[in-house]
């Protein structure tokens, strides 16, 4: 695939410094050491190798990269190594995704408290549907499911929000059988709805007593106990947004949705119109707009796209993706065997790993020759710093 004429790394390399300087004391750590990884990502800072076709005479430099979670040029390997290990617990039934959020007001609040209320969304999220779908009422089963956290609107926006991908059944509550959903229908998202918010208002107050949670500006005097309740009462009546897709068709489907999913990142390269030191243009989907093309071009102070783009580094550490109930991780191998023995179904017959999402950059040396489509071989490794004794010319893509 050929480079996008425009990248993040770009953006950070011209205006980055001049970013860093007018916001000193106000970038973080974290969001630092991104801009940098980010700014070095692909380019002889990292060192790379050289590759040769071995059918014919092309050579390339490629160079490394910096394998950041948050570089949109680094995803793609990692989504692809994810979902080669996923593919294991694929199960022939039905698969819903279900989308759970929460107010912005609260959001405010969790940008302050990533760790604590970010996790907090995890679990209230994950108990809801685990809750609801074991009452007899509904499906009477237990269940499992992989979330994603994702923290940006379209506009770049701080939107913090759940994505979770779950299997249409689940085993019965004695182990001995599998309980399937009815077709194209998982659990009432209004129900959902309700529980979550109960859940996560109450986890809400927990980490406010022990004193988990950190306010600012003009919401200091949340800090407080009684103004904090007073504060959280009107969120208890109004309606949480909690809504269930269409359900995927397939589990080719459920793997190319979650390569898509899994590793995205704030915002990708392909979106990108152009940039200088004013002002970025880039593409987003407007959702006020209820029919015809959503798609249309923003434009940010160049100073307030780079703000945008790092409200969404993660804490260190801190794990987006995870696996509840019977995919927790502990007990998922045994799991998937057990519903695979109990729906007769054997590992052969899932599907194969998916083409990678075409806004991904694959791997260099599982590209063939361009020239020739010829396999390539690596004929020198160079480190930070060293220049390759190689002649060849760079190439965008690396390993």
């Amino acid at each position: 695939m050929p480079r996008p004429r425009l990248e993040v790394a770009d953006i950070f390399r011209k205006y980055g410094p001049t970013y860093r300087r007018a916001k000193a004391g106000h970038v973080s750590l974290g969001q630092l050491k991104v801009m940098s990884a980010i700014e070095a990502c692909r380019t002889e800072a990292l060192g790379g190798h050289v590759a040769a076709c071995t059918k014919c005479d092309h050579h390339h430099i490629a160079y490394n990269s910096c394998k950041n979670r948050h570089c949109p040029k680094c995803q793609g390997p990692a989504a692809r190594d994810w979902m080669a290990a996923r593919a294991e617990d694929l199960l022939p039934v039905e698969y819903f995704h279900v989308v759970f959020t929460m107010p912005a007001e609260i959001a405010r609040i969790a940008y302050w408290n990533q760790k604590a209320v970010y996790g907090l969304l995890f679990r209230a999220s994950a108990q809801t549907v685990m809750t609801i779908a074991a009452d007899p009422k509904r499906l009477g089963a237990k269940v499992g499911m992989t979330s994603v956290l994702h923290t940006w609107g379209s506009a770049l926006t701080h939107h913090p929000h759940i994505h979770m991908i779950v299997p249409g059944g689940g085993l019965s509550l004695d182990g001995t059988r599998w309980v399937a959903c009815k077709p194209g229908f998982f659990l009432h998202v209004r129900v959902l709805a309700r529980l979550f918010r109960r859940l996560f208002l109450e986890g809400l107050m927990e980490l406010h007593r022990a004193g988990q949670l950190a306010f600012f500006g003009d919401l200091d005097r949340l800090a407080l106990s009684d103004p904090f309740a007073q504060w959280l009462a009107p969120f208890r009546k109004t309606e949480w947004v909690v809504y269930a897709k269409p359900p995927f068709g397939g589990p080719e489907a459920v793997l190319a949705y979650l390569s898509r999913y899994t590793h995205r990142v704030a915002i990708s390269n392909h979106r990108l119109v152009c940039a200088d030191a004013d002002t970025v243009a880039f593409r987003w989907k407007d959702y006020r707009i209820k029919h015809g093309d959503r798609q249309t071009v923003m434009r940010l102070a160049t100073t307030e796209f780079i703000r945008r783009f790092l409200i969404h580094v993660l804490p260190d550490g801190f794990h987006r993706i995870r696996h509840y109930g019977l995919l927790a991780s502990s007990a998922r191998k045994t799991n998937i065997a057990k519903i695979r023995a109990i729906l007769r179904v054997h590992l052969a017959e899932q599907t194969s790993e998916p083409e990678p999402d075409p806004q991904i950059t694959p791997l260099t040396l599982r590209e063939p020759c361009p020239c020739c489509g010829g396999p390539m071989r690596v004929i020198e490794i160079f480190r930070r710093g060293q220049m390759p004794m190689s002649r060849a010319p760079p190439r965008e893509q690396a390993a």
